[in-house]
């Protein structure tokens, strides 16, 4: 599996978070405490928006993150108000760079943690679901492209949670039709640079951990000698696959079966229902 972080509020530089808390992304990627793999070293990526620009940069490697200086070099000069980090731990996809994450498309960027089950027999049917249109963008060959692809052709555009149900209905519908008991695992983040979704559902019940930063008014009052506290602003956020540190009260869990919505400051947690064709 994975680990990955979504930043939004105030601009800082990546480094920030990726390299200075105690259990900074950079840790995790050796020292995952509540991933399924310990080590995340399957390649990593970075994705931003920048005041200026059309659309997210992207930048994506194959190498481990705890030793990429192109990585340390980007981090420390680029400073961003919404940017995606993500280590990789490859589930059976070929390490490549095509494979790593965030993936783009247009404005849109969009990471994953978890698996399809058996995604090597449902691949075919998936993949044909996506747009003709949309489909030769598909440049890797992880289930989280496809994923991504597939919401894409389900409307992300117009409504993102709906897109997101929709592709989770397919590909439990897609899987259970070839006996796949349990066909999707996931946490995912999603942005078109204005908003912030994610999501933590699994068809067991059962999904990778997922966790939010408590509102930066509440940590000041708790912790008033943290001197990062004092220059964000209140609407600053971030989602995690796990806890940057042990700081009390700086992180709540974002319960299963379930999504959140991040903008201008504010964190909205909704329920989250796959949704097939046909059903009521």
């Amino acid at each position: 599996m994975c680990q990955w972080l979504a930043h939004s509020g105030t601009p800082i530089r990546l480094e920030t978070v990726l390299y200075r808390p105690e259990h900074s992304l950079i840790d995790q990627s050796l020292h995952s405490r509540l991933g399924v793999e310990t080590t995340n070293g399957d390649g990593f990526g970075v994705g931003w928006y920048a005041e200026d620009a059309d659309t997210p940069a992207v930048v994506r490697d194959i190498s481990p993150a705890w030793n990429n200086r192109n990585l340390r070099e980007i981090a420390g000069h680029v400073r961003s108000p919404l940017f995606f980090a993500h280590v990789r731990a490859s589930t059976g996809s070929a390490v490549q760079q095509t494979n790593c994450h965030p993936f783009r498309h247009g404005r849109w960027i969009w990471m994953h943690n978890g698996a399809i089950t058996d995604f090597h027999r449902l691949r075919r049917d998936l993949a044909m679901a996506v747009d003709p249109v949309l489909f030769s963008f598909i440049e890797g060959s992880t289930d989280s492209e496809v994923m991504f692809f597939l919401a894409l052709s389900f409307g992300l555009d117009q409504d993102v949670p709906g897109a997101v149900a929709r592709m989770t209905g397919y590909v439990e519908k897609v899987g259970r039709a070839e006996g796949v008991k349990f066909p999707l695992q996931m946490t995912i983040a999603v942005s078109d640079g204005e908003q912030l979704w994610t999501f933590r559902y699994s068809s067991e019940g059962t999904s990778r951990s997922l966790n939010y930063s408590n509102r930066v008014e509440t940590l000041r009052d708790l912790h008033p000698d943290v001197e990062f506290l004092q220059g964000v602003s209140e609407g600053t956020r971030l989602v995690v696959s796990e806890p940057l540190g042990d700081l009390p009260g700086a992180w709540e869990a974002v319960p299963e079966n379930s999504y959140s919505v991040v903008h201008a400051g504010e964190l909205d947690l909704l329920p989250f229902v796959p949704w097939v064709e046909g059903q009521g």
